[in-house]
């Protein structure tokens, strides 16, 4: 601390020199006592120094009494406008949006080895989720295998301990999957990788998903532009990335009749959209990539 800067008035004092009396002539009784001067100083020159040392003692007073002032003030400005502040952001920040919750029961089964099936949620970009694929077994090993769908793509299939078999209308066993038989995979979809709850053995040329072709399906070619165009009938309040993603017999119901008139790819959710119709989204072809399913689980419109 610097002469010029002392720590309180007392410390002023204390280094300056010995204390007098004050007098009621003219003196402020609440200033400093004053120092006495020396027998040898002219009186004029004792008073001149007396002067200046208490005009010094008031002005290091006043100049931290001001910084004390204004050191308070700024705290006080600074609780001021962190309070205006939060406030601000407070009334500024949305509330949710109604209806961003949506429940759906499981798409059915668990695991052959634990583990549930199905999911759903309020974000139509939310994942896993219900859905499938169908092509022809390439191989097959402890708990899983892999198909290769018309278009190329390549599905790895993950069976669990709740995983059921048809083959047709009947039931059957795991042993029904052998490399080679035309499957139809419903389950929890996550990329190209299905956790599967019901596989279907297809009958060959019996017009089952595994076997139909469609016209019009792209398939998937690294690079290439996705094509854009629209066939049938798109909802008119469609938008994308809106509606409910389901689950259960409704996402079963509309993935299987996707894949009937679009095989090729991957079904990786299914969105109920705001007139109950179904957007089921596909993956592993460059076209379509949403394909539109009524009420009554017809395909009406692809783009």
């Amino acid at each position: 601390m610097n002469d010029y800067d002392p720590t309180s008035p007392d410390d002023t004092n204390a280094a300056s020199g010995p204390s007098v009396s004050a007098t009621s002539g003219g003196a402020d009784a609440t200033q400093p006592p004053q120092p006495a001067s020396s027998p040898n100083e002219p009186a004029s020159v004792a008073m001149a120094e007396q002067a200046h040392r208490l005009s010094l003692r008031r002005f290091l007073w006043n100049r931290k009494r001001r910084w004390i002032v204004a050191t308070a003030l700024c705290a006080v400005i600074g609780v001021s406008s962190y309070a205006a502040t939060s406030a601000s952001a407070t009334a500024a920040s949305p509330s949710a949006t109604p209806g961003q919750s949506a429940s759906g029961s499981g798409a059915g089964g668990g695991s052959r080895f634990g583990g549930g099936g199905g999911g759903g949620g309020s974000n139509a970009r939310s994942g896993p989720a219900a859905g499938g694929s169908s092509g022809t077994v390439t191989s097959v090993s402890t708990s899983k295998f892999t198909i290769t769908t018309s278009a190329g793509q390549k599905v790895t299939v993950n069976e669990t301990s709740s995983t059921t078999y048809q083959k047709g209308t009947s039931s059957t066993g795991a042993s029904a999957i052998t490399k080679g038989e035309p499957v139809l995979v419903l389950g929890t979809t996550s990329g190209t990788t299905i956790k599967a709850t019901q596989v279907t053995v297809q009958p060959t040329g019996s017009g089952g998903s595994a076997t139909s072709t469609a016209a019009g399906v792209i398939p998937f070619q690294r690079g290439a532009q996705t094509t854009s165009k629209q066939i049938g009938q798109i909802p008119a309040n469609y938008s994308e990335g809106s509606g409910t993603i389901v689950s259960g017999t409704a996402a079963n119901k509309a993935t299987k009749a996707a894949l009937a008139a679009y095989p090729g790819g991957v079904v990786d959710r299914v969105v109920q959209i705001s007139n109950s119709e179904y957007e089921v989204h596909y993956i592993g072809v460059n076209w379509p990539h949403h394909i539109f399913v009524n009420q009554d689980f017809q395909v009406v419109g692809a783009d």
